[in-house]
């Protein structure tokens, strides 16, 4: 019997391989890839059932200014008035569905996380090098978080 294509035998090891690897990943597709997946574009539909079925951990501004209205109206006038409350001082549902559970003092790491020099940041940003600006301990012995220009 004659051959149709005469190959050379590396050529033909190539093929196999390539036919063998393709087989093997439309398999591990078929069975690994979850049956919603890309019914949104690339993501999971399973997916914002499951996130939409998660307990909210935020507050929002609204409940912060039912009880702190006098910081939430320094804040408005201030820098800092497109910042929401929770951004620095953490979530705030446990403490609004209860007063009694204390929320988060500021941190020097809360300042930072926007405020440290980085280039990729916008130059409107006002940013620190911590090393250099502060040796102290908190931000707030020189700035006043809700009014950051001011001095205490």
């Amino acid at each position: 019997m004659r051959r149709l294509f005469k190959l050379p035998p590396q050529i033909v090891r190539l093929v196999l391989l390539t036919i063998g690897i393709v087989t093997v990943y439309c398999t591990a597709r078929f069975f690994l890839t979850p049956p919603t997946f890309a019914q949104y574009g690339w993501f999971r539909g399973d997916a914002l059932a499951e996130i939409a079925a998660r307990e909210p951990v935020h507050a929002g501004k609204k409940a912060c200014d039912e009880c702190h209205s006098e910081e939430y109206q320094k804040v408005a006038k201030f820098e800092h008035k497109t910042v929401s409350c929770e951004a620095c001082h953490g979530v705030g549902k446990p403490h609004a569905d209860n007063p009694d559970t204390p929320i988060a003092k500021l941190a020097f790491s809360r300042c930072v996380r926007c405020h440290e020099a980085d280039p990729s940041r916008p130059k409107w940003l006002k940013q620190i090098n911590s090393r250099n600006h502060y040796t102290g301990q908190r931000c707030t012995e020189c700035h006043i978080p809700h009014q950051p220009n001011e001095v205490p």
